[in-house]
């Protein structure tokens, strides 16, 4: 994986809850794909409201994960306080590619690329304009002062 600037990412805390663990003691590794999600989820959030309003009012419009790339680092623990970074790093045509990192402090323990479609019923659809251009400014949430590169 590349080089990312955090700078203006969205910023989700998360804690580690017993759930969240394998029996080692460690996050399970599928518990970091549900962290993500739901930093995804919150910076469309930020940016175009309830993915449910959009749906609606985007005649079904929906957006599913098309590829994911996964480094796992270093491990989280229970009662870790986590934060789940989510950055744009290429929009096109029907598709985001994001950039997602969960951290520790300043240490990253897990990063991510991940291609999400817009997707209506069934066939990619172009990304909508009032949401390309929302995802090239600052929204509530997104940390302006985070300049950690992704190793």
């Amino acid at each position: 994986m590349t080089a990312f600037d955090w700078t203006g990412a969205h910023a989700l805390p998360v804690r580690v809850y017993y759930e969240d663990t394998d029996f080692s003691g460690f996050v399970y590794h599928a518990s970091y794909l549900r962290f993500m999600e739901r930093g995804r989820t919150e910076l469309l959030r930020g940016l175009a409201g309830d993915q449910s309003d959009l749906h609606r009012d985007a005649d079904g419009l929906v957006f599913v994960v098309r590829r994911m790339e996964i480094d796992y680092l270093k491990p989280a623990r229970m009662d870790d306080a986590l934060t789940v970074l989510t950055g744009t790093r290429e929009l096109r045509g029907a598709s985001m590619h994001l950039t997602q990192a969960v951290r520790r402090g300043a240490e990253i323990l897990v990063r991510a690329e991940v291609v999400v479609a817009c997707v209506r019923e069934g066939r990619a659809i172009r990304l909508p304009e009032s949401l390309r251009r929302a995802l090239s400014r600052p929204v509530a949430g997104r940390n302006q002062s985070l300049t950690l590169l992704a190793p």
